[in-house]
């Protein structure tokens, strides 16, 4: 249950939040499962009463990025706790984020202290409002991913291949689960087009561990945020690929914190496809998400 908000700030959020929804019109909100019509306001809603919401993003799509800010705003007008977790960011790097957000450096030393252009260099202006707003309100922004030089580690090595230190920003071994033999082959699929004829085996599983040791990582990062603060709501900033199905991220943190839950306060998390495409649509058992958000003419 959320806490009941007074009735001033309640009349006060509603006019912000009109105001902030104005130039979503024209969006269309389906049921990924029923394929049923959602309004905004009804999925937000429903959105506000989850503990962890990913909305998944490709990430040089403009449309996606205007969504993923209304959404924000939307979810802090119905529950102000909130703290923003982006894959942009590598874990090594949170220092300087909290730096920026707390005002003592400018956007373009967060880019430099980050390695922004080096390890993500999407356009900067695709994050920046969202940056912007969290420090605004004085929102959490939490760095999730993989530090590159371990991912590409493992990509050309191996898990085996890793050293204590490797494990500063990522998990234990134990918890590197590979044994998702759909998410294998969805993956497989993916790797075939990119190494076209008879492609080694040991190729893809290191590819494989890779992308896995990715997804749990951010995963674990998600469930120790939800530990700490477990009245906020988490908002995941990831690509597409990531939220799919639930495969990668999703069912990983899941798997991390509906042990510890109790009856009475099931762990909830919900997630949102992005202008998805006819192949996203399509997928079934599961779907792709919880909800499609598309914006007309952005496919």
């Amino acid at each position: 249950m959320r806490r009941p908000r007074p009735s001033y700030l309640w009349s006060l959020g509603l006019g912000l939040f009109l105001a902030c929804a104005l130039p979503t019109i024209g969006w269309q909100v389906i049921s990924a499962s029923s394929a049923v019509s959602v309004e905004q306001k009804t999925l937000l809603d429903q959105l506000a009463d989850a503990q962890v919401v990913y909305l998944g993003e490709t990430h040089n799509s403009v449309a996606d990025h205007k969504a993923q800010l209304a959404i924000i705003r939307g979810l802090f007008e119905r529950e102000p706790k909130l703290a923003i977790a982006m894959e942009m960011f590598q874990r090594p790097f949170q220092d300087p984020i909290d730096r920026y957000l707390a005002g003592e450096i400018t956007e373009a030393q967060l880019q430099k202290e980050t390695e922004y252009r080096q390890r993500w260099g999407f356009d900067w202006e695709f994050y920046a409002p969202v940056l912007r707003f969290a420090k605004q309100h004085q929102l959490p922004v939490i760095a999730l991913n993989t530090p590159r030089e371990v991912t590409k580690k493992v990509g050309r090595q191996g898990l085996e291949s890793l050293t204590p230190e490797d494990y500063t920003f990522i998990p234990p071994l134990a918890e590197i689960d590979v044994s998702n033999a759909a998410y294998r082959q969805k993956l497989k699929t993916i790797y075939e087009q990119f190494h076209p004829g008879p492609a080694s085996e040991e190729g893809f599983e290191r590819f494989f561990a890779a992308q896995v040791l990715w997804d749990e990582t951010m995963a674990e990062k998600i469930a120790q945020t939800v530990r700490q603060q477990p009245d906020q709501i988490v908002v995941v900033l990831a690509g597409k690929g990531h939220i799919e199905q639930g495969y990668g991220i999703p069912d990983r943190v899941a798997r991390r914190l509906s042990q510890s839950s109790g009856k009475d306060q099931p762990f909830r998390q919900s997630s949102v496809y992005l202008n998805p495409t006819d192949d996203a649509r399509k997928m079934a058992n599961p779907p792709a998400a919880n909800y499609f958000w598309t914006q007309p003419g952005s496919e």
